[in-house]
């Protein structure tokens, strides 16, 4: 997968490389044509299209040079020094070189478009600019070095984007994967005990919890993995989590689920809202005193309204498991981005978490 990213990154660069020189090379007998279009009595000569051709050979040169040997070692190996030091050496050997093969007759700048008896006139050496055309082409071989430090630098950073997306969406796996065991083993041993002590007061009930469970695990090992369920299943493994957990908590604990009978046919993430009840349970409930916990969902055509209410205990149950709302708010942003809603008010006494999410159509 990276390296076929890398390859048509590669391939994109490279496109843009062959454009821009390519029309490059075609500009001298784009112009040159220009020219002899508007004036009949100008000649087409190849030997200003050779000459233009020949400067731009050795800009092609070094450009080869600094893209495949030289803008790696910054762009790709970080070597700053190291990149410095030698596009210094090289563009101070092109300038040596300049200086050092001028022409002894300077060109007209019309070489090659010549008018009838164009021969007989005398050539008129233009004014003598001390190295300004010395600077210039430097100053030109520095810009094409920056110019192509800079498409490298911009296929570079958007390979980083995509790596970091692909990294952030193997995260996201991985924690969709962990909240397939989030339902913590003690829940697990609590709710197995309650069903032994159900075992000989009540055989019925506890059969009964023991099948609600094996659909709860069923949902978790079968359902949990996968990028969406539909509402019908989400929605019943809620009802299943939290008629378990009332099996624990006496008449002092007040639990309200409210949950639509019928959903349309949309899927959301498994596991995503479990996060919040499973947090309100584990910090809401108190032994001492009256608590209460109280979960509403209304679900539109295009969206999903989740509202959870509870108590806060003087000294919250201590269990581990489960993930933090920090990882929760991580996982509604990948899955997500903008796209939803998250408002969690902690009061003195309240703690309330009101949450909208977009569903998806069944597929």
């Amino acid at each position: 997968m990276k390296k076929r990213i890398w390859m048509k990154q590669s391939r994109q660069e490279n496109i843009i490389y062959l454009t821009v020189w390519g029309l490059l090379f075609a500009s001298p007998l784009l112009n040159i044509y220009l020219h002899t279009v508007s004036d009949a009595d100008m000649t087409f000569f190849w030997r200003e299209v050779f000459f233009i051709w020949r400067k731009f050979a050795g800009f092609l040169l070094l450009f080869l040079i600094h893209n495949f040997l030289l803008a790696p070692l910054l762009v790709h190996k970080h070597r700053r020094v190291l990149y410095f030091a030698v596009v210094a050496a090289v563009v101070t050997a092109f300038a040596v070189y300049q200086c050092n093969s001028k022409p002894k007759h300077p060109h007209s700048p019309h070489e090659g478009l010549e008018r009838p008896m164009d021969h007989e006139k005398p050539h008129h050496l233009p004014p003598p600019v001390s190295g300004e055309r010395d600077i210039m082409t430097v100053a030109l071989l520095i810009l094409m070095f920056g110019a192509n430090l800079g498409v490298k630098g911009y296929f570079r950073s958007r390979e980083d984007r995509k790596r970091l997306a692909e990294l952030e969406k193997q995260s996201l796996e991985k924690q969709l994967e962990y909240l397939r065991y989030q339902i913590n083993p003690h829940f697990f041993m609590n709710t197995l005990n309650n069903i032994h002590a159900l075992v000989d007061i009540n055989p019925a009930k506890a059969q009964e919890t023991i099948v609600e469970l094996s659909k709860m695990m069923r949902f978790v090992l079968y359902e949990g993995d996968k990028h969406g369920v539909p509402l019908t299943k989400e929605l019943e493994f809620i009802r299943t989590y939290v008629k378990l957990m009332q099996l624990r908590y006496t008449d002092n604990v007040r639990i309200r689920l409210d949950v639509p009978a019928e959903v349309p046919e949309r899927t959301i993430p498994p596991l995503i809202l479990i996060s919040f009840i499973e947090n309100a349970f584990k910090h809401g409930i108190s032994y001492q005193r009256e608590s209460f916990i109280e979960i509403h969902i209304t679900v539109e055509p295009d969206t999903l309204h989740f509202a959870c209410r509870n108590s806060k205990a003087d000294k919250p149950n201590q269990e581990k498991g489960g993930v933090g709302l920090a990882n929760v708010r991580k996982r509604l942003n990948l899955l997500y981005d903008q796209r939803y809603t998250l408002r969690i008010s902690d009061a003195a006494d309240i703690y309330s978490v009101d949450l909208v999410i977009p569903t998806s159509p069944i597929s």
